[in-house]
C-alpha cells in the first residue's frame, strides 16, 4: 500500500483561531463526547531567540510596575507563539519525527536511578533525598528541570535527551519511575509554595506558602518551568494531575491577589496543556468571573450572536421550544453545568490542606518534610 503518510501533508496553523479549539464546541456536557480530549502528546519548554532576549530582559529589569501592567493591557493580544506551542502539545507533534538514532532510555533509566543527569552528574536519589527544602539549589540550578520533567523536545539543556513514544510507554508501565516521578513533582510543588493532598492531584497552600508565593511572583523565569511540569504530568500518565494546579494558580492570581504577576502565563500558556476542551472552557469560564478589567479578558468565550428582533417568526417559534423544554423538570444552578465545573465549585470548599470525600471523611496530608512519611503518602496511590 506504500506509505500512507507520505501523501499527507501537516499544514502548520497560521493564526491563534487555528490553534485554539477550546471554543468551537461550546457545549456544558460534552465533556465526554468525541472531540472532549484532544490527541494526547507533547512539546518542550524551548524558546525563540526573540522571546528569550525579552524574557531576559524582563529578569533583569525585574518584574513589571502596576502602572505598566494597567498601560500595557490595553494592548494586550494572544500570543501566536504560545498558542502554537501548546497546539504541538496537544496534538502529538503533528510534522514531528523521533530521533534515528537507538533509543536509550535515558530518562527512564535516569529515574531508575542507573545514570546521572548530565551535565551535573548527580542521581535522582541525591535529588529526592537532599535538595528537598534547599531553595536556593532549587532556583539557581538550570540544568535538573529537564531531567525531572521530560518532554518529546529539546529543551535548554542539550544534555537532555527528548522523549520517544516507546519510552513514554516504557516509563508509564515502571512502578519505580513513576513513584520516583511523583516525589520529584512534591519537591517542585513545595518549592512553589504548594502541597499535594491526594492521588487525584488535588493541592494546596502549603505551611510555607508565604513566602513562596512571594519569591513566586517575583521570579517570573520559574513560570517556564510550571509550563514544562504540566506538559511533561501529561506524557508520564498524570493528566489529571493538571487541572487542580491550573485552578490554585488561577485563583491565587486572579481572586486572592497572591501571584498577580503570573496570571498572563496561567491563561496564554498553562491553561491550554490540558487536554479536555472541557477542563479548558471551565477554567476560563472562572478566570473570566474574576477577570479585571473585564474588558481586557481575551481568552474567550467568543461573543454571542445577536438574537433577532423580538417581531421576527423566528423569534417566536424559538419562545415557544424554549417553553416546551422548560415543562420538564428544571435544573439547577449546579446540575446545569458541565462535571469540570462542578468539580472546580468543590475545589473551592477545600481550603488549608483539607479535601472531603464522598463519604465525608478527610483526606489530610500534613507537611512531609519528612521523606519516610511522603514516600510512604506515594506507596498508597495506584500508579
Amino acid at each position: 500500500m506504500g506509505n500512507l503518510t507520505g501523501s499527507w501533508r501537516y499544514k502548520e496553523p497560521s493564526t491563534v483561531e487555528e490553534c485554539d479549539s477550546t471554543w468551537e464546541t461550546d457545549s456544558e456536557s460534552d465533556e465526554h463526547q468525541p472531540g472532549g480530549e484532544e490527541e494526547d502528546s507533547g512539546i518542550s519548554e524551548s524558546v525563540s531567540p526573540a522571546d528569550a532576549v525579552r524574557g531576559a530582559a524582563q529578569l533583569d529589569h525585574g518584574p513589571p510596575q502596576f502602572g505598566d501592567i494597567m498601560e500595557s493591557s490595553t494592548r494586550m493580544k494572544r500570543s501566536f507563539y504560545a498558542a502554537k506551542d501548546l497546539y504541538k502539545y496537544r496534538h502529538s507533534y503533528p510534522n514531528y519525527k523521533e530521533p534515528r538514532q537507538p533509543n536509550e532510555y535515558r530518562n527512564l533509566r535516569f529515574y531508575l536511578n542507573k545514570i546521572p543527569l548530565v551535565p551535573d552528574g548527580i542521581y535522582i536519589e541525591e535529588i529526592l533525598t537532599k535538595w528537598r527544602g534547599d531553595y536556593e539549589k532549587l532556583e539557581h540550578n538550570h540544568t535538573y528541570i529537564q531531567w525531572l520533567f521530560p518532554l518529546r523536545e529539546q529543551g535548554l539543556n542539550f544534555y537532555a535527551q527528548e522523549l520517544t513514544q516507546d519510552e513514554i510507554k516504557e516509563f508509564q508501565s515502571t512502578r519505580e519511575a513513576k513513584r520516583r516521578f511523583l516525589l520529584a513533582y512534591t519537591i517542585m510543588l513545595d518549592f512553589f509554595g504548594i502541597k499535594l493532598l491526594d492521588k487525584n492531584g488535588n493541592v494546596a497552600r502549603a505551611p510555607n506558602w508565604q513566602d513562596r508565593f512571594q519569591h513566586l511572583n517575583e521570579s517570573q523565569h520559574n513560570y517556564l518551568r510550571i509550563t514544562r511540569i504540566l506538559k511533561s504530568l501529561g506524557e508520564l500518565g498524570f493528566e489529571s494531575f493538571k487541572l487542580p494546579l491550573v485552578r490554585l494558580l488561577l485563583e491565587e492570581a486572579l481572586v486572592e491577589g497572591t501571584l498577580p504577576n503570573m496570571r498572563h502565563s496561567a491563561l496564554e500558556y498553562f491553561v491550554y496543556t490540558l487536554r479536555h476542551h472541557a477542563q479548558r472552557r471551565a477554567l476560563l469560564r472562572f478566570a473570566q468571573r474574576h477577570y479585571h478589567p473585564p474588558e481586557n479578558f481575551i481568552w474567550g468565550p467568543p461573543r454571542k450572536k445577536r438574537i433577532p428582533a423580538s417581531g421576527s417568526i423566528g423569534t417566536r417559534v424559538g419562545k415557544n421550544e424554549a417553553v416546551e423544554r422548560s415543562a420538564g423538570k428544571a435544573k439547577s444552578p449546579r446540575e446545569g453545568r458541565n462535571h469540570f465545573e462542578r468539580e472546580m465549585e468543590d475545589m473551592d470548599k477545600r481550603k488549608n490542606g483539607e479535601w472531603k470525600t464522598a463519604k465525608g471523611s478527610k483526606v489530610v496530608l500534613q507537611d512531609c518534610r519528612g521523606r519516610v512519611d511522603l514516600e510512604e503518602y506515594i506507596e498508597t496511590i495506584p500508579l
